[in-house]
Formats: structure tokens, sequence, C-alpha cells
């Protein structure tokens, strides 16, 4: 298969509700082994580049890296910019083959929040690209604290903005080590109520299974971003792998024996969002 944007994955998902992962990629056996997994479960995955991932790695390579993927995949494959705080990086990452883009201003005024999205999610329509936009701000566990999503500010950001998925504050937070969250459901249905936009609920690791699968199922969340929880994998993998063989130096090798793990604990997670 080759790229899809945002909308074509989401917007199915919404109508027949059921829900997909964003998942956090900083490399490639990660990614190779998000996409086995998605293939292992005949679901499309989208496949995110937040900013640390940015940072180690230019945007070209990722970009490549994502078609790459995608055009030998059995499944739609998403290329989808996470956390863009401008402009011109949402531009670079279009220019490059990003077949989504989020623009974050959460920080932002809202009034300010609501022009640059919408000046994003403009340039990233005519380009035939999807975009993600988010109101209110989803915190960061030991950092800075959330501010809830209200319906009102929903229903008007989705208008003035026009986005095709908007992250929401509910009671979800970044990088949560353990699954600790409490979804404010009540807000969820209260968004929704007064907007038809697929919602995104970034911090998703830190969500319960059960919440995810009821969200999934029952509301219009229909992306999850994962992250945290996966990089765990990656990280205990890799210790069993060092300390399996710790004469072993080649760098092949040792990351090699980390794709099996991940896509294996990224099975499950798909599968409890998906399609019922």
């Amino acid at each position: 298969m080759s790229l899809v944007t945002l909308s074509e994955v989401l917007l199915p998902a919404r109508d027949k509700g059921y829900a997909l992962a964003g998942v956090v990629v900083l490399g490639w056996e990660d990614a190779r082994a998000y996409v086995r997994a998605a293939e292992a479960e005949n679901l499309p995955v989208i496949l995110q580049a937040g900013p640390g991932c940015r940072a180690h790695t230019p945007l070209p390579v990722l970009a490549a890296m994502f078609k790459a993927l995608a055009e030998v995949a059995s499944v739609p494959v998403v290329a989808h910019l996470d956390h863009g705080t401008a402009l011109d990086e949402c531009q670079a990452a279009i220019a490059c083959g990003f077949t989504s883009v989020m623009f974050d201003g959460s920080r932002l005024p809202l009034e300010q929040n609501i022009a640059e999205t919408r000046a994003v999610a403009e340039m990233a329509h005519a380009a035939g690209v999807s975009c993600e936009g988010e109101i209110g701000f989803v915190g960061y566990a030991s950092g800075e604290a959330s501010a809830r999503t209200s319906a009102a500010d929903a229903a008007r950001f989705a208008s003035q903005t026009g986005v095709d998925a908007m992250a929401v504050s509910v009671g979800n937070v970044h990088l949560q080590t353990e699954q600790a969250a409490t979804i404010d459901v009540d807000a969820v249905r209260a968004i929704q109520a007064a907007t038809n936009v697929p919602l995104v609920i970034h911090g998703g690791s830190g969500v319960p299974g059960q919440m995810r699968q009821f969200l999934a199922h029952n509301t219009n969340v229909c992306k999850f971003n994962i992250g945290t929880e996966l990089r765990k994998v990656f990280g205990a993998a890799l210790r069993q792998s060092l300390t399996a063989a710790p004469e072993q130096f080649d760098r092949i090798a040792l990351l090699k024996a980390v794709e099996a793990p991940i896509t294996e604990a990224t099975r499950p997670i798909l599968r409890e969002i998906g399609p019922a």
C-alpha cells in the first residue's frame, strides 16, 4: 500500500465506532515493529514523529523511512508530524511527504491558537494533507499542569479552524508511566455533542486499557497517542538483549532483538481499541 492521510483512516473509525493508535516513533526498529503489528491485526497505523524524534533525526529522513515502510505494508500507513509548533515546521513536513501534521498551539491564547491552527489547516488542505489541532492543554506527568477542554471552546475551535482531528484535555496526561489517568467521560460526551470532529487522546499510555476500549467504541475518540508504554518495552527488551549477549557489540544485532517484543506489545493495544 502507500501513505494515506489522517482523515482517510479516522473518518471510517468515527463512523464505525473504533479508534486507531498514533504510535510514537523514535527510530527504524520501532517503526518497523509498529507496521508489523498493524499488519498482524489488519488495521491502519499512524506513525508519529514527535519533537524528540525530530531533534535526533532530520525530517526528510523520517519522511523517507515512513514512505518506504508504507510502500511494502499490507495496511494503510499515515505519516504524521506530532506537536509541530510553527507553520514553517508543518510546511517543511508536508514538503518532505508527511500526509498529516499536528499544529500544537495549546499553550497560546485561544484567539491566537485558532488563528495559527487555521493557517496550518488551510496550508495542509491545499496540499491534500490532514491537520490535527489541540484545544485546551494536555499537561505532563511531573511537569506542566493540564488545562481542561471546554465544550464551548472545542466547538468554536473546530468550526473556525477546519481541523480534521482535535486533541482534547479530559484527564489525560503526557508521559505517564502507569495507567493512572482518570478520564472525564462526561466532558468527552459534551465535546462530542458540540462538534463531530474525530477526537484525539494524547498521553494514551496513561489511560487504563478498559477506558481506552470504552472511549474507542462509545465516543468520537478515534485516535490514542501511544508512546511511553511502548518505549518502556523497547528499553526492557534492549537491556535483556545486552544482558543475554554481553560480548555482542554489533548495533544491528542488538537493536534487531527489540523488534519482536515491540510488535507483540503493540498488537493488543491496536486490538483493544480497534473494531469490536
